[in-house]
C-alpha cells in the first residue's frame, strides 16, 4: 500500500461546514489509497484566533471571539448524525481555547501564540474524522505533533525532517493499515513538547512533509477552485486551469505569489519525488492540475502572478564604485534584522532589493533601527505602493522573441525593477500596485489568448 500512498489535504473553505467535509469525505471514501488526511482550520476560525492572540481585548471581547469560533465548530457538530462520540472532546478543546485567551501573558509569549492558534485544526480534524466514519470509513484523529517535530522558532517554524521520518514511520504508518488518519496541517511541536506552527499556509507544507516522510506516491492539495490557473481568475475571466505543471514552474508561481500553493510545499515534493495534484472539494469530477517533475509540453508562458504590497529599497554610495565587500555589508544588516530579500538590481554605486510586505509585518522590521544602521555606509531609500508581476514559463533564456512579447504587451507602463536571467523560468518586475490588474490582463491578452 506505501507504494500508492496518498496523502490528501483539504484547505479551511473544503471544511468550513457539515456539507463541505461531507464532500470531502467523499472524496476520501473514493480513493482507498488516501490513508492520511490533513485539515485546515475550518473557514473563519483562524482569523478569530489571530484576533485573540495578537490583539489587547476586553473580557467582553475575547467572550465574543470565542463564541465566534463555538459557533462555527458546533453548525458542524451539530448536524452530525451521532454527536456524543466527539462532543465532549469539542468543548474541551473550546475551554482550553478559552483559557489559552485569558491567559495574561498571551500578548508577549510566542509559545502560547502558537498554542492557541493551533486549535482551529485540531478542532477541524476531530470533526472530520467523525465525518468521515459516518460514511463507513474507519477512521481515527490523530496529533500531528506527536510526529511533526520542529525547532522552537514560534510562528514561523522549521521542521526536522529526519525526525519527522523517524516519528512517521513509528507512529504513523502502523495506524494508516487499518484506518484513514485525520490529522492537523500547520501545526508542530519542538523538541521540549511546546505547540509551534509552521506559518500561514502551511497546511500545504504539511501534507508534503508527511508524504516525504511516509514515502506516498501523491500529494492531493484540495481547496476551492479547480486547480492552479493561468493567473489570477479575480483578475481576468480569461484565466484558465493548467492541466499540468512542473515542479519548478509551480514553485516560481507559489514564490511569487500564487495563492492556491504554499512556496514550501515544493520542497519535500521535489526532494522524493512525488506527485501533486490541486483541485476543487466542491467540483472534484472537474479534475485539477498534476504537478510533477517531466511535463509533456513545457510552453515558454505558462501562467502569469502577482505579489502584492512589495517594498522596494534602494542603497546608493560613491564608495560602492570599484569597492569590495560593500554588498556584503548590506545584506548581512539585512540577514541581522531577520529580513527576506527577493528581487536584487546593481548600478556601479547602487543596489535596489525588493522586500515581501504581507499585512505591513515588514515595515514594521523594516524599522528606523535597520534604517539607521544602513545609513552608517550608504544614503537609503524605501519606497513602497508596488505589485510585482512574474511570467513564469520555461527556457525563457534562450528561446526567441520572449522578452520582446513581454514588453511589447505591457509598453505602455512604467516598469520597475526588471529582474531576468537568474534561472530560465521567470521574468519579474515592479509595477505601481494602481494599475497592476491590467497589467496582467494586458499581458495575459499577448501571451496566451
Amino acid at each position: 500500500m506505501t507504494n500508492a500512498l496518498t496523502i490528501a489535504k483539504f484547505g479551511g473553505t473544503s471544511v468550513a461546514s457539515y456539507p463541505a467535509m461531507q464532500n470531502c469525505a467523499r472524496i476520501v471514501a473514493g480513493n482507498e489509497n488516501t490513508r492520511i488526511v490533513v485539515v485546515s482550520a475550518a473557514a473563519g476560525v483562524t482569523n478569530h484566533l489571530v484576533t485573540l492572540a495578537h490583539t489587547a481585548l476586553t473580557q467582553e471581547q475575547i467572550d465574543e471571539t470565542c463564541d465566534a469560533v463555538r459557533d462555527i465548530e458546533f453548525a458542524i457538530l451539530n448536524a452530525l448524525k451521532d454527536k456524543s462520540a466527539v462532543e465532549d472532546k469539542l468543548n474541551d478543546l473550546l475551554e482550553e481555547m478559552r483559557a489559552l485567551a485569558l491567559h495574561e501573558e498571551i500578548l508577549h509569549r510566542h509559545d502560547l501564540k502558537d498554542q492557541l492558534l493551533s486549535m482551529g485544526e485540531r478542532m477541524s480534524s476531530l470533526l472530520f474524522a467523525e465525518v468521515l466514519a459516518e460514511q463507513g470509513a474507519s477512521s481515527m484523529n490523530f496529533d500531528v505533533r506527536k510526529v511533526l517535530r520542529t525547532d522552537s522558532e514560534f510562528g514561523a517554524a522549521s521542521p526536522d525532517i529526519a525526525t519527522i521520518q523517524t516519528l512517521a514511520g513509528q507512529l504513523l504508518k502502523p495506524e494508516m493499515d487499518s484506518a484513514v488518519v485525520v490529522t492537523q496541517g500547520f501545526v508542530g511541536a519542538d523538541q521540549q513538547g511546546r505547540t509551534t506552527t509552521l506559518g500561514r499556509g502551511g497546511s500545504d507544507f504539511t501534507a508534503a512533509l508527511l508524504a516525504e516522510a511516509l514515502g506516498a506516491e501523491a500529494c492531493e492539495i484540495w481547496t476551492d477552485v479547480t486547480g492552479v490557473y493561468s493567473t489570477d481568475p479575480r483578475i481576468t475571466d480569461a484565466a484558465r486551469p493548467l492541466p499540468e505543471l512542473s515542479f519548478e514552474e509551480a514553485a516560481e508561481m507559489a514564490t511569487f505569489g500564487a495563492k492556491v500553493l504554499h512556496p514550501a510545499t515544493m520542497e519535500p515534493a521535489l526532494r522524493k519525488n512525488i506527485k501533486v495534484f490541486v483541485g476543487s472539494s466542491r467540483e472534484p469530477e472537474k479534475g485539477g492540475t498534476w504537478i510533477m517533475r517531466d511535463c509533456s509540453e513545457e510552453p515558454p508562458y505558462r501562467a502569469i502572478t502577482r505579489r502584492k504590497e512589495q517594498v522596494m529599497v534602494t542603497v546608493k554610495t560613491p564608495k560602492m564604485m570599484y569597492a569590495q565587500g560593500f554588498l556584503e555589508q548590506v545584506f548581512a544588516i539585512i540577514a541581522k534584522h531577520r529580513l527576506s530579500v527577493d528581487l536584487v538590481t546593481t548600478s556601479e554605486i547602487s543596489v535596489s532589493f525588493t522586500l515581501d510586505n504581507p499585512a505591513n509585518s515588514v515595515a514594521q522590521r523594516l524599522n528606523k533601527e535597520t534604517i539607521a544602521e544602513l545609513e552608517t555606509i550608504c544614503d537609503v531609500k524605501v519606497e513602497s505602493g508596488f505589485d510585482l508581476v512574474t511570467v513564469v514559463g520555461n527556457n525563457m533564456q534562450s528561446a526567441p522573441g520572449i522578452t520582446s512579447n513581454i514588453f511589447a504587451a505591457v509598453t505602455s507602463y512604467n516598469l520597475r525593477m526588471i529582474c531576468f536571467g537568474a534561472n530560465p523560468h521567470n521574468m519579474s518586475f515592479l509595477v505601481s500596485e494602481a494599475v497592476s490588474s491590467d497589467v496582467v490582463k494586458d499581458l495575459h491578452t499577448a501571451l496566451f489568448q
